[in-house]
């Protein structure tokens, strides 16, 4: 089996450590990218001096007979490419021209040894693939469930699995506002269940979304379709309307033995009255790339569901310990809505 060239690009911004932890399982993977491009929007210079350690530190492993990294390059970009789908652009305009795949990670994942192996192998299995996504397993808590009761609103039933139901989910299925298409495969009136409502299985699933921070495609995709500068900064919904824009022309798959860890870290995000906002705004567009034209039924389930849930963050004011974010957030989704009567995304 010819080995597939692989390029990781990861787009960082203030994160040295979160970055460090990845490089380091970067080194550990039984297959090693060809190339890493590290695109670092950062405002000061503690990510560059984070890698030149790394590097330093990797000269020493090398000369020990550790694997190393034959082509690292880090570009701290200016400000005009600053942001999350401008980062992108710029890192995949750099990748070299042998490359056949391009890989994304998020600066604060930690992978599994077999990440890349089982990726690229996904490309061998379906070659006609637009894009693969790998699988994160600490975010979610699965359990075997050989038998499914449909009619059971506390658990979510999937393959052979499941896992506990969301309080804004159980009132969706009992409301009548649930999807009925599979995980990641984005329904008519949006708010689809997301990758995480694939269980651990091992399998390759056929998707029409992925999650652009453990995401990877051919690099003549990328080379002919651009991640949209609609998204400034953060970029939330980026990789849905990235991949949904391609789910129209080919296919996309999630290799759930792909896996690896996504550590949340707090810096870099926005307020949570901007993420608010941003939730709301940014769903409406996704929704409308998917489905242009959807019908008045399609589009009052869409406004019931983006109401429920902008009301439940509202009442988790009462009911959670994070109350002044709750509050915030809320209010973001509420000037979301609002901003919709007069003003919507393009």
């Amino acid at each position: 089996m010819q080995q597939i060239k692989i390029s990781l690009i990861i787009c960082t911004y203030m994160r040295p450590q979160p970055l460090s932890r990845l490089l380091e399982s970067v080194l550990l993977q039984t297959q090693v990218p060809d190339e890493v491009l590290i695109i670092d929007g950062s405002t000061n210079e503690l990510t560059k001096n984070a890698i030149t350690q790394f590097q330093l530190k990797e000269n020493k492993e090398v000369r020990a007979g550790f694997s190393t990294l034959d082509s690292l390059h880090y570009f701290q970009v200016p400000a005009a490419h600053r942001g999350l789908t401008k980062q992108r652009n710029y890192g995949i305009d750099r990748v070299t021209e042998e490359i056949e795949v391009v890989a994304f990670l998020d600066d604060d994942t930690i992978l599994e040894p077999s990440y890349f192996q089982e990726l690229l192998a996904t490309y061998h299995i379906y070659p006609d693939a637009v894009g693969v996504g790998g699988y994160i397993t600490n975010e979610v808590s699965w359990e075997p469930s050989p038998i499914e009761d449909k009619n059971d609103l506390n658990y979510f039933y999937y393959d052979g699995y499941r896992r506990k139901e969301s309080s804004r989910y159980m009132l969706r299925r009992k409301l009548g506002l649930a999807q009925k298409t599979p995980p990641a495969v984005y329904p008519a009136f949006g708010h689809g269940r997301s990758i995480s409502f694939l269980p651990p299985s091992g399998k390759i699933y056929q998707v029409e979304q992925l999650m652009g921070g453990v995401s990877s495609f051919p690099l003549a995709i990328l080379k002919q379709h651009q991640f949209s500068e609609y998204f400034e900064g953060y970029g939330l919904y980026e990789d849905a309307d990235f991949t949904l824009r391609l789910s129209k022309i080919g296919n996309l798959y999630v290799n759930t033995a792909a896996s690896l860890e996504h550590h949340h870290d707090a810096a870099g995000r926005p307020n949570q009255y901007s993420y608010g906002k941003m939730v709301v705004r940014n769903g409406w567009y996704v929704w409308r790339v998917k489905h242009p034209h959807p019908s008045f039924k399609n589009k009052w389930k869409w406004y019931q569901i983006t109401l429920l849930l902008a009301a439940i963050r509202f009442l988790n004011i009462f009911t959670t310990s994070e109350r002044k974010e709750a509050f915030t957030e809320s209010m973001g989704r509420t000037m979301g809505i609002l901003s919709l009567l007069f003003s919507k995304p393009r």
